[in-house]
């Protein structure tokens, strides 16, 4: 069962992650997905491989971003 703590934390990241009116170009954005995966994982809320699985997610969501700017 997940802490409360943990489901702050992941609701805060989703937010980040979702919202469109977050002012924030692609790399920023990315830049502050990593840091708060980091966050969450040096203060315990999150395991190893739950920060992984927030960086893997974060950097599809770069990818699309950034892609779709290409096209």
């Amino acid at each position: 069962m997940y802490s409360e703590a943990k489901m702050l934390a992941y609701a805060k990241w989703h937010d980040l992650l979702t919202d469109s009116e977050i002012f924030m170009d692609a790399d920023e954005r990315y830049d502050e997905l990593l840091k708060l995966a980091d966050d969450f994982r040096s203060r315990g809320i999150i395991d190893t491989s739950e920060r992984n699985t927030l960086i893997e997610i974060a950097t599809a969501a770069y990818t699309r971003s950034v892609t779709s700017l290409l096209l």
